[in-house]
């Protein structure tokens, strides 16, 4: 029988999947953090580890680079709530066999599993001089950056190369999916703190109640299910980068103690009278307008100074169309790997359709779509049939569109609009996105009466 490390904070859900897993035959050991289970994994050889992405005293991929420097090739495999584009990358790129997200189905956990063992079975080491030598190859995308071709992409590149080697905190600003925290990991591997840890903290999912012992740590009984000392997001960033994504979801009483350990540069875990001197770059993220909420109350102005010593706002995925195809490419290659498939690019019909469609959700909503196709391509080329149905039902002419992309094709665009309203010309103008006025002198060109 196939033995299994559960490493999970979590008891409630530890002891449920635990109980699954052995009626599946598995054999299972739970451990509840990082230093109990490597005193696991000195004492026995284990088929897979099964981890948590996020742990008392670190993080899974802490874990994961442990293990993999070790002797052992165990597998390992990552449980995230963060399904983000990053921070599957990163796992992945630091050896990790595959990763879940939460929530998760049971048959995605026995595949997930069943697969990892296979490859454990087979020739676990020529997967890993495999990573390897990817990684000795293509340093670029340590941290799942590529550089774009448009105009808006040269200036990002240009901030990040220009505020990388100086230790100033820097807000990254701009919409959900954007990729925020591949541009603050950039910046980290770009800086003298790259051989130090960057720790990257989701704001909005940490409880207020216990925003303190996240950021600070604490000592065992300082309160209820305080059982063992935990080290806090600041002091496992000691010496690198803390990375705060949004930023704008603290607490006033949180944004008052990160306000002053920055002022300081001293923190104290909840329950100690000891104060830890900690030397930390910050670097935050935010999809909201800071200073909107500053101007209601909802965010301290001095904190956003000095959380705000040099801004970078990333574009939209639909503002950097001449990126897209690189994106795409990109995230095919780390699809393969993942997938251990073999897809070599995408039909001409599916390349359009992607130049024509806004991409609300960005480059998370792009990766998605590009690794759901992937798996269901058969063939070596993405078409159009594997496309989700949001995509392929936006018109090939997009009526929608917020500009005409080329001159020939504008006359098109207004009689279609005009059809579609019922030559009402205030409701096609709207569905043309450009003022009524414009849509005359438009008509009045194209001689369209």
């Amino acid at each position: 029988m196939k033995e299994i490390l559960l490493v999970e904070d979590d008891v409630a859900f530890s002891e449920m999947l635990k109980q699954f897993l052995k009626r599946h035959k598995y054999v299972v050991e739970v451990s509840y953090n990082i230093k109990n289970a490597l005193q696991q994994l000195e004492k026995k050889n284990y088929d897979l580890v099964f981890t948590d992405l996020r742990l008392p005293d670190g993080d899974g991929i802490a874990l994961l680079k442990q293990i993999k420097g070790s002797k052992h090739a165990t597998p390992v495999v990552l449980m995230t709530s963060y399904a983000e584009v990053s921070t599957a990358v990163q796992a992945m790129k630091q050896g990790a066999f595959d990763y879940i997200s939460k929530p998760f189905n049971p048959s995605e956990v026995l595949e997930v599993i069943s697969n990892a063992l296979e490859e454990k079975a087979g020739d676990v080491d020529n997967h890993q001089e495999k990573e390897e030598q990817e990684e000795k190859e293509s340093s670029k995308t340590d941290s799942g950056f590529v550089k774009g071709i448009s105009s808006s992409s040269k200036v990002l590149d240009e901030y990040i190369c220009l505020v990388a080697p100086i230790n100033m905190s820097v807000l990254i600003t701009g919409e959900s999916g954007t990729g925020k925290e591949v541009v603050a990991k950039t910046i980290h591997l770009k800086s003298p703190r790259h051989n130090k840890p960057f720790i990257a903290v989701d704001c909005g999912a940490i409880p207020r109640e216990i925003a303190s012992s996240e950021f600070f740590g604490h000592k065992k009984g300082s309160f209820t299910g305080a059982n063992e000392d935990k080290v806090g997001h600041f002091e496992s960033a000691n010496g690198g980068t803390l990375f705060l994504d949004e930023v704008g979801n603290l607490t006033y009483e949180n944004q008052i103690q990160l306000l002053r350990a920055l002022q300081e540069r001293r923190i104290k875990p909840v329950g100690s009278s000891k104060e830890i001197k900690v030397d930390i770059r910050l670097i935050t993220a935010t999809n909201e307008d800071l200073l909107l909420a500053v101007e209601k109350g909802d965010f301290r102005e001095d904190l956003y100074h000095r959380l705000n010593e040099f801004s970078i706002k990333v574009p939209n995925l639909k503002d950097r169309k001449d990126d897209l195809i690189l994106y795409a490419d990109f995230f095919l290659n780390k699809t393969n790997q993942q997938l251990n498939k073999s897809v070599i690019g995408f039909s001409k019909k599916v390349l359009t359709i992607f130049q024509n469609y806004q991409w609300p959700g960005n480059l998370r909503e792009l990766s998605n779509v590009i690794k759901r196709a992937t798996l269901l391509t058969k063939s070596e080329i993405i078409d159009v049939d594997v496309l989700p149905s949001e995509l392929t039902k936006v018109k090939e002419n997009t009526i929608s569109s917020n500009k005409f992309s080329t001159k020939e094709n504008e006359k098109v665009l207004i009689i279609s609009a005009l059809e579609e309203a019922g030559n009402n010309k205030t409701q096609a103008a709207k569905l043309l996105n450009i003022t009524r006025k414009t849509l005359y002198n438009k008509m009045k060109e194209y001689d369209l009466n």
